[in-house]
């Protein structure tokens, strides 16, 4: 049995001593350098928060290109191009980055992400040599402006069946793009309706009169601010949020590129029309070419986190600044995060956004070990695409509940304009649409471990995946999947099991992961015969999978969660023992405690958990709740946000 968490926290008055420098040294880690420099440029350019809200949209638009532009000057938003470009050769790097950038204005955050993660990004991932020397020095330098055109108006994360094609004139030896339709019509398009000179169009490519898929071509789109003939562009207009990012519709009539436009890592088109691709499989070749854009997801699952970590900062500084009601001793009125109710709606966020934040480390490590080349094995590249999008489906989720739960304990003064929620609110909220909707981001997440990311795995769409599952015995899925095969009983990690004490046990990060470990499995389990007793039943696949989706969106949900309380306990395990240790196993047992009572329903139904131990569980909650309330403010300060983003007069003082 491993020993019990928070050991420093024993009672109510006695709590650890956070030592603030050192803790946000720890959640920095070694990109401490380039986190302060972003710190940096965001305190440079802090007005930007009053130019959200008192300049015209078009004049707002201006601001943010120019502020884009002179953050890439820096050298903050290059760090993951190659330092032959102008770049820094630190995939990772650029990660951290852009999760710091999200401390600040949201539209400069997705400007950014838009040039030199989705434009610029697409160029160095799918483009050789030819397009890398062409273009890359002027985009890392943010002197030359792109934008990203995959989704089209009738055709969201369908990405296979988009309707642009773009045809090869063998005679000419060019690409003739064009919008077949309004549903092929580019929609929502970042830096399209204003910025923009050149976009990465993602078209159906046929050549000699076949289709080869889905491929993707730099295409002009506008020359000295002008838009070029045979290009339809026009503005999406006001949004609900991200007003300083110019979205856009784009239509392409006829519009001719050379041959050499097409970007050709994985595939080419010889100048006699010939079709040449080292990937044979047009399915694994399609996913192939995805999986190199999966930076986009880490990226926006740990800005989601950094909105988290803004939202908390301002609604725990003004619950421990703001009184209301008296207090019980008499001596005046109480403060707010004093309050039980009040330390219950915040402080299992302020676990869960730690929790995520060395998830978040996890998913970035991985990110640059494949990209650096440390890790190209197949497998190495479906896990990493699997937990980006578990992570970013959990970490957008938490971000938009946590902005909504710490507007409300901020009363009328957090609907106020001044301080910050209602950009935090609106500006976010997209993040789960981005990259990816979250739900079906998890059904990817679903089929890994379906799958167990096989050699298949680029193959199978829906109905490959049942059809795959329903072929192996229901043990096999769950060795292949292999979470951990604890199918025993959990209260057998109880001393005394549910008959002896009910308070033992409930600090062992043990019992906390053997509970989510054994919530996957089953649930795995589960969904494996589901599928397979829908297909002995002779239904359609397609119906046997559509009638178990909640099923599998659950699964997935159970499985990111449980990774992201390894990482939590994996951050711990070599940390000195002292405060700063005690207070992280604090924030773990109080993230993992939190989430089984969240599911609690669940534990019971499948006999995990008596009404005993789910009362037990609702009161150490409560007294975690108890003993983090005194570490709160120091918890909040380790993030490092830059004070000038903490715009808040009425919230801070």
């Amino acid at each position: 049995m491993a020993p019990d968490h928070a050991s420093l926290a024993a009672s109510d008055s006695t709590h650890p001593v956070i030592d603030v420098e050192a803790l946000a040294g720890l959640l920095d880690g070694k990109y401490a350098g380039i986190r302060n420099l972003v710190r940096s440029n965001l305190t440079v350019h802090s007005s930007v928060l009053e130019d959200a809200e008192r300049l015209g949209m078009d004049a707002f638009r201006e601001r943010v290109r120019d502020i884009v532009g002179e953050m890439a000057g820096t050298g903050q938003t290059g760090m993951g191009f190659p330092a032959a470009y102008g770049g820094g050769d630190d995939v990772g790097a650029s990660v951290a980055a852009f999760e710091t950038l999200a401390f600040g204005d949201l539209s400069v955050l997705i400007k950014v992400g838009v040039q030199f993660g989705l434009f610029g990004g697409a160029i160095l991932h799918l483009g050789t040599g030819r397009h890398h020397d062409a273009y890359l020095p002027d985009i890392v330098a943010g002197r030359l402006m792109g934008c990203f055109a995959m989704t089209e108006t009738g055709h969201g994360s369908n990405v296979q069946a988009l309707g642009t094609v773009a045809r090869y004139d063998s005679e000419t030896h060019e690409f003739v793009v064009t919008t077949e339709g309004d549903a092929a019509r580019k929609d929502y398009i970042g830096n399209a309706a204003r910025h923009a000179e050149l976009a990465v169009v993602f078209a159906q490519l046929e050549v000699g009169g076949e289709s080869r898929g889905v491929h993707a071509l730099v295409v002009p789109i506008r020359s000295g601010g002008m838009i070029l003939p045979g290009v339809e562009i026009e503005d999406d207009g006001r949004k609900m949020g991200l007003n300083g990012v110019d979205n856009g519709r784009i239509r392409f009539e006829g519009v001719r590129v050379p041959r050499e436009a097409l970007l050709n890592r994985f595939a080419d088109v010889t100048p006699e029309g010939a079709y040449v691709s080292s990937i044979d499989n047009p399915n694994r070749r399609f996913f192939t070419m995805l999986g190199t854009l999966v930076q986009g997801r880490v990226c926006i699952g740990g800005a989601g986190v950094s909105v988290a970590k803004v939202a908390l900062t301002l609604a725990v500084k003004y619950g421990v600044r703001r009184r209301q009601f008296p207090a019980p001793s008499g001596s005046g009125e109480q403060l707010l995060l004093d309050y039980g109710l009040h330390q219950r709606r915040l402080l299992p966020l302020l676990a869960r956004t730690y929790a995520l934040h060395f998830a978040q480390d996890v998913v970035r490590e991985q990110l640059h070990d494949v990209f650096s080349g440390h890790e190209d094995e197949p497998q190495s590249r479906r896990r990493l695409e699997s937990r980006a999008a578990g992570i970013k489906a959990l970490g957008t989720w938490h971000a938009t509940r946590t902005v909504q739960e710490c507007r409300e304990a901020c009363g009328g003064a957090g609907y106020l304009a001044v301080n910050r929620f209602a950009a935090l609110k609106a500006d976010s909220d997209v993040f789960t649409t981005f990259e990816g909707d979250n739900h079906v981001l998890l059904q990817l997440v679903a089929k890994g471990l379906l799958t167990d990311h096989a050699s298949e795995f680029e193959d199978l769409d829906q109905l490959g995946v049942v059809r795959y599952v329903t072929g192996l015995a229901v043990e096999t899925v769950i060795e292949k999947a292999s979470v951990h095969n604890l199918l025993e009983r959990v209260r057998d990690l109880l001393p005394g099991g549910d008959e002896g004490n009910r308070e033992a046990g409930l600090l062992d990060s043990e019992y906390h992961l053997a509970m989510l470990r054994y919530r996957e499995e089953h649930m795995l389990a589960g969904l494996a015969r589901r599928l397979k007793r829908g297909i002995d039943r002779d239904r359609d696949p397609g119906a046997v999978f559509s009638h178990v989706q909640d099923h599998v969106i659950a699964l997935a949900h159970a499985h990111v969660e449980r990774l992201v309380l390894e990482a939590f306990v994996d951050a711990l395990r070599p940390l000195p023992d002292g405060d700063n240790k005690g207070a992280l196993e604090l924030l773990c047992d109080l993230f993992a405690l939190s989430t089984i009572e969240a599911d609690r329903a669940w534990f019971m139904e499948h006999g995990q958990l008596t009404v005993q131990r789910s009362k037990a569980i609702t009161r150490e909650v409560n007294d975690l709740c108890r003993k983090a309330r005194p570490l709160a403010v120091d918890l909040v300060d380790a993030w490092g946000i830059p004070p000038e983003m903490l715009r808040a007069p009425d919230l801070l003082g």
